[in-house]
């Protein structure tokens, strides 16, 4: 009887233990089960792209300042007042055209005064040379001495500089006078006229009279950024773009470089001239400069928005194996708009993020939704 009993017990033990693993082995598949399919679900999607070589030759467009190939501000070299202007906005002159003629009567006074004292110190000279004869005759015969004969030698070397002195001073007051007819440098326009009959003109540059230009070439300035600047050399051909000729081609070339890059901007100075035979093109237009810069090191390139900015520097996104993320460091080339080139760190075969959430971190597992 006790037998019997006991062996129910086992009995009735054994399936409850039998039960309870049961049991618990269920809920581990089905934990297992959940957190594989939680990892699906939340696998972020995204896009991927191969990079793409680079193109051999590549437009850029900068912004530019037009100036005239030649361009300077008139001023009087004498004191007076304008008689006459002859040459208006807009006139075309030629070297040495007079553009205006000055009224000075105190220069014209102080070379009367100048010619004055020239024909004095000539006088004196006349004197001294005469005395310094005789003198030099009575020293022959023994009636003076000779430190009589010495002075009278000296006075009329100092007679002598003192006609150069006056002669010297007549000159400069007869450049002073010649300076009250103001003439064009060079070929020209005249751009600017800031005087009217009766001004006052002060001598120096503290009152511009004229301004002339000659724009039958262009001088085009661009800065260059310095990634682009290898691509800049002398004979490099531009187009100059300016945006009331829309069909128009204005072309040139690169003749000069600042030869540094600016510090502050990292920028290569640069100069293009263009031809203006027509004089359709007006100085200080505003245009821009298209060059065609060809890649002698073709890199490969990825969209801008596969970028992201870390504390580490540059990256990319990389989705490699079983989905998983590696944060690569880049090295950028040229800057083409939507599409950047990578001059060092991806390979063409790289499966790169083109859009990548802030968020992503190295490691992380994606689901390759879009892209290749």
């Amino acid at each position: 009887m006790r037998r019997g009993y006991g062996w129910s017990l086992l009995i009735i033990a054994l399936a409850f233990a039998g039960l309870t693993g049961w049991s618990i082995q269920k809920r581990l598949t089905a934990h297992a089960q959940l957190e594989v399919s939680t990892q699906a679900n939340t696998r972020q999607p995204v896009a991927v792209v191969h990079p793409q070589p680079s193109p051999l030759s590549s437009e850029l467009v900068l912004p530019a300042n037009v100036q005239a190939f030649r361009e300077t501000p008139i001023y009087a070299r004498t004191n007076g007042y304008l008689k006459k202007w002859y040459a208006d906005i807009g006139s075309k002159v030629k070297a040495g055209q007079l553009l205006a003629e000055l009224q000075t009567p105190e220069v014209d006074q102080q070379l009367q005064q100048t010619q004055a004292a020239e024909a004095q110190a000539s006088a004196n000279l006349d004197i001294a040379q005469k005395t310094n004869d005789r003198w030099q005759a009575l020293l022959k015969t023994h009636y003076v001495s000779q430190q009589e004969a010495d002075q009278y030698a000296a006075q009329l070397h100092a007679r002598e500089a003192d006609l150069r002195a006056a002669k010297a001073d007549v000159r400069r007051l007869r450049a002073t006078q010649s300076f009250k007819q103001v003439t064009a440098p060079f070929d020209g326009t005249v751009t600017a006229r800031f005087v009217d009959v009766g001004t006052l003109i002060s001598d120096g540059t503290t009152q511009q009279l004229f301004r002339i230009a000659q724009a039958h070439i262009l001088r085009v300035y661009v800065s260059v950024p310095q990634a682009y600047s290898v691509g800049m050399r002398v004979g490099l051909d531009a187009e100059l773009l300016i945006p009331e000729y829309p069909a128009g081609h204005f072309f040139g070339k690169v003749v000069h470089t600042a030869g540094a890059i600016d510090p502050a901007s990292r920028t290569l100075y640069t100069e293009v001239q263009v031809p203006n035979p027509k004089g359709e093109l007006l100085p200080g237009t505003f245009g821009r400069v298209r060059f065609t810069l060809h890649n002698t090191t073709p890199g490969l390139t990825i969209p801008a928005t596969a970028l992201l900015f870390r504390a580490q520097g540059t990256q990319v996104a990389i989705v490699g194996e079983q989905g998983r993320v590696r944060l690569q460091a880049i090295r950028l080339g040229r800057d083409l708009g939507a599409s950047l080139e990578v001059a060092d760190g991806l390979q063409s075969a790289d499966r790169v993020v083109s859009n990548p959430p802030d968020s992503i971190s190295d490691g992380d597992v994606v689901e390759v939704v879009g892209g290749l």
